[in-house]
């Protein structure tokens, strides 16, 4: 009787595939996304004078500048909520969007060292980017639930708060897809033709104007409501309004059409970022 020996081998192939999503060895390295998150809450804050306060004290600060300018100069009209809330909700998600697609862009920019030298999923980095993102808008949250509770003790301001609550999480995972999708199609095309990230730039300034950050859809124009409709970020951010502060203008069809564009970006998303994220190393 022959005893036979389980052998593992290991195959390196040049070739990639457009199908090489592996979520059990994304989960494999679980520990090494804890880190990574880690580390880039140690990069942004340390050695700074108010350190993690800087979540918190940014959002604030542009919007205190959005009320002065937008609301108190040039009369842009924030609907039926009170212009610190309206502004300080479409900021803080704003926020997590940008941040996350801006810092996954540059996936391959910004790692191409570490890529070069050891192996792991790519993806680990990407997420890593989101999760860290996830973190800073939920701190963002908590302070905007504080700033809602003020209103409604001291100002007497009402909202009546339903179901549609749950529908947040619901939201933001939305939103971070389609940032995640976005910034791994960005960050394959940026890292082939860098000259793209000035153009990268330009457009998210461009999009937020698109977007319903800084007026209401109630405010704009039945005329061209529907060029603004055609962003998916837009019902997003009125459902967000909708769901915490009361008020916001969306459908259910445009919901479905936001979720539609982030099931496609993200497919096509993977196929782009797995078949081209092992070229790249070479090219960068």
């Amino acid at each position: 009787m022959s005893l036979v020996e389980n052998k593992k081998e290991w195959v390196i192939e040049s070739k990639s595939r457009y199908f090489g999503l592996n979520l059990k060895e994304i989960y494999a390295y679980r520990h090494l996304l804890q880190r990574l998150v880690r580390k880039e809450f140690l990069i942004n804050y340390q050695q700074t004078l108010l350190g993690p306060l800087w979540i918190v004290f940014s959002p604030l600060l542009t919007m205190i500048t959005y009320v002065f300018v937008f609301n108190k100069i040039i009369g842009v009209s924030s609907g039926k909520l009170p212009p610190v809330l309206f502004y300080f909700s479409g900021i803080i998600v704003w926020n997590f969007f940008n941040d996350s697609f801006g810092s996954t862009s540059k996936t391959f920019r910004d790692n191409i060292g570490l890529f070069s030298k050891v192996y792991f999923p790519r993806l680990i980095v990407p997420f890593s980017q989101i999760i860290t993102q996830l973190f800073r808008f939920l701190i963002q949250l908590i302070l905007l639930i504080f700033i809602l509770i003020y209103f409604m003790v001291f100002q007497g301001f009402e909202v009546k708060f339903s179901y549609l609550l749950l529908a947040i999480p619901f939201i933001m995972f939305t939103i971070g897809m389609i940032s995640l999708s976005l910034g791994l199609i960005f960050s394959v095309l940026t890292a082939k033709y860098r000259d793209l990230a000035n153009l990268v730039d330009m457009l998210m300034k461009v999009l937020m104007f698109i977007t319903p950050v800084i007026y209401p859809m109630s405010s704009v124009s039945e005329d061209i409501r529907w060029f603004v409709q055609l962003n998916p970020l837009a019902p997003l951010f009125e459902f967000f309004r909708l769901c915490l502060l009361g008020d916001g203008i969306v459908s259910a069809s445009q919901l479905l059409y936001s979720v539609g564009f982030m099931a496609i970006t993200a497919f096509f998303a993977i196929l782009i970022f797995n078949k081209q994220g092992s070229k790249l190393i070479d090219v960068i």
